[in-house]
């Protein structure tokens, strides 16, 4: 069951309070360059993401945002670091959320004015704990960058805002480890109610990445953690938010978009299944609509997973068995079998 958390809302998206776990992501284009920034942007809304992040590593950056929010379809969230300046910036060009961590932003002073600032406009500040930029003071206590000194640091930067009076907070703790990941969320979780933000940062390659974060985040979802998501890829952003929203898929979190059904092939398959599969894949990127759709080559299997989904195919040889909704449509070539199976999922899809 979802852990319960306080609700802040993030632009026009609701964070925590039983909302949906929102997938977001993050530009890797130059801020300062608002043409490509917004296009990336306009590509990650298409495939479903809630909530974007933009690094502002200077004044330019934190001047730019301020017309990427504008021009933006999801709201936008101005990673800052060091520099309070820029995060006044940006909550002045109507940001949608900060990531900072008040304890690098300097002087108490400095934080005041920020937190003034975010106050006014109601606008979320996230707060990032990451291992490998942990405070020496956290360093020294345990040696290294344990799960424990992960949640500490997290709860240091929370008191400051607590004490000036803020509750706007949404919180992330993130590790290249899987497991030191998953128990720092852990311990957090027992020890504040605010919304967290999930992932494991650094994870890699689009291969290596969706691995650990399917089982990092898998394991963190399952345990009811999670009001934000991002899968960290070393790639293309759009990556991402399809592989985030599978990890809800395959939860049962949420359903966007086709659930698909293929069988990894054995020695009884007798048609060239991997393209066939692929192909379908491929061709059904596009659908937003909660379906399943089975491409199935096991005369063993095959029948029955094609019949218990929306719509599917078991192959034989040189042919396939096409059904939808449990009852078979009619046999197909092997050369038409996926413009057949495409075709019903298109009258599905119409057909509402």
């Amino acid at each position: 069951m979802k852990k319960m958390t306080r609700q802040i809302q993030v632009g026009s998206v609701k964070v925590g309070g039983g909302a949906p776990c929102a997938v977001q992501s993050m530009c890797n284009t130059d801020t300062r360059d608002v043409a490509a920034t917004l296009g990336q942007i306009r590509r990650l809304a298409d495939v479903g993401c809630e909530l974007i992040r933009c690094a502002v590593p200077d004044m330019a950056a934190a001047e730019a945002l301020g017309e990427i929010k504008r021009q933006s379809p999801i709201p936008v969230i101005a990673d800052i670091h060091f520099d309070y300046r820029l995060a006044l910036k940006v909550l002045e060009g109507g940001i949608d959320g900060l990531r900072l961590n008040p304890g690098n932003i300097g002087e108490r002073w400095k934080v005041e004015e920020v937190v003034k600032a975010a106050r006014d406009r109601l606008v979320p500040i996230r707060i990032g704990v990451n291992a490998g930029s942990l405070e020496k003071e956290f360093l020294e206590k345990y040696g290294h960058p344990t799960a424990q000194a992960m949640a500490d640091s997290a709860l240091g930067h929370i008191r400051i805002l607590e004490e000036l009076g803020y509750d706007q907070i949404k919180i992330s703790l993130k590790a290249s480890d899987v497991m030191k990941t998953v128990e720092a969320y852990r311990l957090l979780s027992q020890a504040v109610d605010y919304p967290l933000h999930i992932g494991i940062t650094e994870a890699g390659t689009t291969f290596s990445g969706t691995i650990k974060s399917a089982v990092g985040l898998g394991i963190l979802l399952a345990d009811g953690i999670g009001d934000t998501m991002r899968v960290s890829l070393t790639g293309d952003p759009v990556d991402e938010v399809r592989v985030g929203f599978e990890i809800l898929k395959d939860l049962g979190l949420r359903q966007k978009g086709v659930n698909f059904v293929s069988c990894p092939t054995c020695g009884r398959c007798q048609i060239n299944l991997i393209k066939v599969a692929e192909d379908v894949e491929k061709r059904l990127a596009g659908i937003d609509k909660p379906i399943t759709v089975a491409v199935m080559g096991c005369v063993v299997n095959g029948p029955g997973e094609a019949r218990e989904a929306d719509v599917g195919i078991a192959g034989g040889k040189g042919e396939g068995l096409l059904f939808r909704h449990g009852e078979m449509v009619r046999k197909v070539p092997e050369s038409e079998m996926v413009d057949a199976l495409l075709a019903e999922v298109e009258k599905m899809v119409k057909e509402g």
